[in-house]
């Protein structure tokens, strides 16, 4: 029994040298994978950028020909009452005929045929009044109709620009139901890949446990609200909210990870951001960013006054004051003071 247990424990690191090659061997390929899908992902951002800017050009043009179309409408309408005046004008003025006239004085055109003086007479008094009535009325406008072209000329150039109007209208309703399509579908692509990257940064800064990101208040991605749920090991899910001061600072470090991972930065600067932490998660989040910085090729700037973090760093810059009024910047290369000491 000996014998076959040396046996097994020697065969053992062969075994875990092994699983261990396969582990880096699909980590390795993992890692290309994600650089390759940020890469994507920084192309869709600009891309959607693009159309941003696209879509606040044409809500910049679609106010303006909104504006257009409301001048455009008044015209019309002035227009419109200005032929109605004109007309009810001409048909008090020049629309008269002689049957209108006829049956405007009581007869008929057949009483033309009856050879009647005193018909006659009454007929040039009833003349007479009207044309005194036409007098008093004023002069007849002769560019009545040069002025009902010019203005239907006019009303047919407005119909022509208020149909293009209403083309260019449609056209850009058009384009921003496909700019608010893909915008969705983005949106929803980014977000999962945040939330993938999310949950695996709180497993791994919180040793276990499970968290995740939600949209809420709204079916449309583009319009709906964003909460965060967190359930540390041995804890249920909740709100971020109800978290305790350092699992809520663990946890929105986990978030801000996440983004930088779906979309790295060559540099990022954090404040303060393990202020609220202890010591063992103050390890922990050291540990996360040394990964960061080999793996994703980061570089982090950080202000802070925590011990551990000052001593995981690779240059330590501080401002001290050993004169009264005269500050001083001191710069520490501690990967140099570790050779040296090592050196010596």
């Amino acid at each position: 029994i000996l014998i076959l247990e040396n046996k097994r424990l020697f065969s053992l690191p062969k075994v875990l040298s092994d699983k261990i090659n396969i582990i880096d061997l699909n980590l390795g390929k993992s890692i290309e994978e994600q650089k390759k899908s940020s890469d994507n992902l920084i192309i869709k951002e600009n891309e959607l950028r693009e159309i941003e800017k696209k879509q606040k050009s044409e809500e910049v043009n679609l106010v303006s020909l909104r504006e257009e179309k409301v001048r455009i409408e008044s015209e019309i309408s002035n227009v419109n009452t200005n032929i109605n005046n004109l007309e009810e004008r001409i048909n008090e003025k020049l629309g008269i005929e002689l049957e209108e006239l006829l049956e405007n004085t009581g007869h008929k055109a057949d009483d033309f045929k009856k050879i009647d003086t005193d018909f006659i007479e009454v007929l040039k008094l009833k003349v007479d009044r009207l044309l005194r009535e036409r007098e008093n009325i004023g002069a007849v406008n002769l560019r009545v109709e040069i002025e009902i072209e010019e203005l239907n000329s006019k009303l047919d150039k407005m119909k022509v620009e208020r149909d293009d109007l209403s083309k260019a209208i449609e056209k850009l309703k058009s384009g921003i139901y496909e700019l608010n399509k893909e915008g969705r579908e983005r949106l929803k692509n980014s977000f999962n890949q945040v939330n993938e990257k999310f949950k695996y940064l709180f497993n791994k800064l919180f040793h276990g446990g499970n968290a995740e990101l939600q949209l809420t208040g709204s079916d449309d991605p583009l319009t709906s609200g964003l909460e965060i749920f967190a359930c540390p090991p041995g804890k249920k899910m909740q709100n971020l909210s109800l978290l305790s001061g350092g699992e809520q600072a663990l946890t929105s470090i986990s978030l801000i990870f996440a983004v930088l991972l779906c979309n790295p930065s060559p540099l990022c600067i954090l404040d303060e951001v393990d202020a609220a932490l202890d010591d063992t998660n103050v390890s922990l989040f050291c540990s996360l960013l040394e990964e960061l910085v080999e793996k994703e090729e980061m570089n982090f700037i950080i202000v802070t006054h925590h011990r551990l973090t000052m001593a995981k760093m690779n240059r330590l810059l501080g401002v001290t004051m050993q004169e009264k009024g005269i500050s001083k910047l001191l710069a520490v290369d501690l990967e140099k003071a570790v050779e040296m000491r090592e050196a010596s």
